[in-house]
């Protein structure tokens, strides 16, 4: 396995390569993460996984300095799944105009995606999805993959990454990949580390409420917001602050209405200061 943290180094190593799978991260990797590579495997005779912590797409009040990066041990767990090369470039790689000092990318070509980035998870974190949309299209024209795998715990995210490939032309297969959890329904995250010992044995109720939702839709309650509401106030009550409870189509993402079959309840909601997301894809027959 070559680690690389240039784009020139990147660009040679490639430059020859076909049929490449592609998993973009932060790092930090968890059982969720090696699930992706090994994805990749089944897709792609070199399978490339990034590591990168995107500055871009962190608000100013957020955990962009206090990041977990893990880079070594990160390493030895993608060579032990047989990852061909990992690409972990420096912020001056990824943003030429890059200030450290100022954590200022300098980036003032941006993509920006379309309106429904601006809610759910975007409606509190403003700009995320402009950052993530800006690296991941990067990262694209950098490893030029034929296949790219993505979790579905960030459904929203990989809504938008659809949509990016399509509205771009971009000759890519986006795969998204079920949820890793662990054995009591938290989904796994690199942020799960934040959590104390009660948040722990706490964070799985936010599965376990979210499948009371589909429960309660599938026997026929479809006033939608009243769910919302009353699933918010229940979280709320217990210590969690909530972003939001939102019933979606699984296919638009815009609000459910009664007539829609293919549904996803998403959830975003803060443990102490570990800000948790969620979500399960559901039918209404």
């Amino acid at each position: 396995m070559e680690i690389i943290r240039t784009v020139a180094a990147l660009r040679e190593r490639l430059k020859d390569q076909t049929n490449i799978s592609f998993v973009p991260t932060m790092g930090n990797l968890h059982a969720g993460h090696i699930h992706l590579a090994e994805i990749a495997k089944q897709h792609g005779k070199c399978v490339v996984v990034s590591i990168f912590v995107n500055p871009l797409q962190f608000g100013p009040n957020e955990d962009f300095a206090s990041y977990p990066r893990t880079l070594q041990e990160d390493c030895a767990k993608l060579e032990a799944t047989g990852v061909d090369v990992v690409f972990a470039p420096f912020e001056t790689e990824m943003y030429p105009d890059y200030d450290a000092e100022n954590r200022s990318t300098g980036q003032t070509m941006i993509v920006t995606p379309p309106p429904i980035a601006n809610e759910l998870c975007g409606a509190s974190r403003p700009g995320h999805f402009d950052g993530v949309a800006t690296v991941v299209l990067k990262l694209f024209n950098l490893v030029k993959p034929q296949v790219a795998i993505f979790g579905k715990k960030d459904f929203q995210q990989l809504f938008i990454i659809r949509e990016l490939v399509r509205q771009m032309n971009l000759d890519i297969t986006i795969m998204g990949s079920d949820t890793v959890r662990e054995e009591n329904g938290l989904a796994m995250s690199s942020r799960n580390g934040y959590l104390s010992a009660s948040e722990r044995m706490e964070a799985p109720r936010l599965h376990k409420t979210l499948k009371q939702v589909v429960e309660s839709a599938k026997k026929g309650q479809l006033d939608y917001p009243t769910i919302e509401a009353q699933t918010t106030q229940y979280l709320t009550q217990l210590g969690w602050i909530v972003d939001y409870v939102s019933i979606r189509s699984a296919l638009t993402l815009m609000l459910a209405q009664p007539a829609d079959k293919a549904l996803v309840v998403l959830a975003a909601a803060r443990l102490g200061r570990t800000r948790l997301i969620d979500n399960i894809e559901f039918s209404i027959e």
